[in-house]
């Protein structure tokens, strides 16, 4: 939704299949600002993650074993980055937005732009752990010793012995894990380069919740912008989990995962 903003510039497909290619991003970013046309490109040129042109620039990015720390940005890595994603900015797209997941990542892409401001969006636990159990991407289902996570602590590694090894509170845990790190690392950033999201407030209202991130983005608010978002429908599916787990996998799931859920507002 973020990317439909006039002002802003994106990673299309064109940046996994030719990373060393930015400036092909750069006219996929005035294809779309074509009148009339513009619509039509925006079919085939879409925003993304794209780890294979993090993984080309920045090896081992799309799935460290911990997060990364401005240890992990080398001189290589910040030249290489910073020049590659100025050359897909374009004079009206002039601010580059990115989208990752997992590891937050907060103090290894401030070390490389250090004018970085940053959006976490979260919501509930058990949807997410929910979530995990239904893609057939999670490495959890190899254990703790071969996932993407790291090690397991000691407190970590006895919650999951105490419910069998379930593979439920194992996905339960995966977020606990992330919001950990993500907590540590927004200790290292000023406040004002923080914003905090809950994901069922953006389905709730999602032009007050865009007012928000556009301000603190210090983005203009173009009438088009408005009228493009006034045509997304979001549906929470914070609750699926309820409907997708049994009820002893329920119970077991919740009391693992009170303590946080009740930290950050769920319970």
């Amino acid at each position: 939704m973020l990317s439909h903003h006039p002002h802003v510039a994106w990673m299309s497909p064109s940046c996994a299949k030719y990373p060393n290619k930015p400036r092909l991003n750069r006219t996929a970013m005035h294809f779309i600002d074509t009148p009339l046309l513009g619509r039509y490109f925006r079919k085939v040129i879409y925003p993304g993650e794209w780890y294979p042109f993090w993984d080309y620039h920045c090896p081992g990015f799309s799935e460290p074993c911990r997060d990364l720390g401005k240890e992990d940005a080398s001189p290589k890595i910040e030249t290489a980055v910073r020049n590659t994603m100025g050359d897909m900015l374009t004079p009206k797209r002039s601010r580059l937005l990115i989208k990752i997941t997992g590891w937050p990542r907060i103090k290894f892409l401030k070390e490389i732009f250090a004018d970085a401001k940053f959006i976490h969006i979260y919501r509930d636990g058990r949807a997410v752990a929910s979530s995990l159990l239904n893609v057939p991407w999670w490495s959890g289902w190899r254990g703790p010793a071969n996932w993407r996570w790291g090690k397991l602590t000691p407190s970590l590694r006895e919650k999951w012995e105490k419910y069998g090894q379930s593979f439920v509170v194992l996905a339960g845990i995966e977020w606990e894990i992330l919001m950990a790190a993500y907590e540590r690392s927004k200790q290292s950033i000023h406040e004002d380069d923080l914003l905090d999201i809950r994901y069922e407030d953006l389905c709730q209202d999602p032009l007050k919740v865009f007012q928000k991130v556009a301000e603190f983005s210090t983005l203009e608010w173009p009438k088009q912008f408005e009228a493009v978002l006034k045509r997304f429908s979001l549906k929470s599916t914070n609750d699926k989990w309820k409907k997708q787990l049994s009820a002893e996998q329920q119970r077991i799931l919740c009391e693992s995962l009170k303590d946080n859920l009740e930290k950050h507002g769920y319970w």
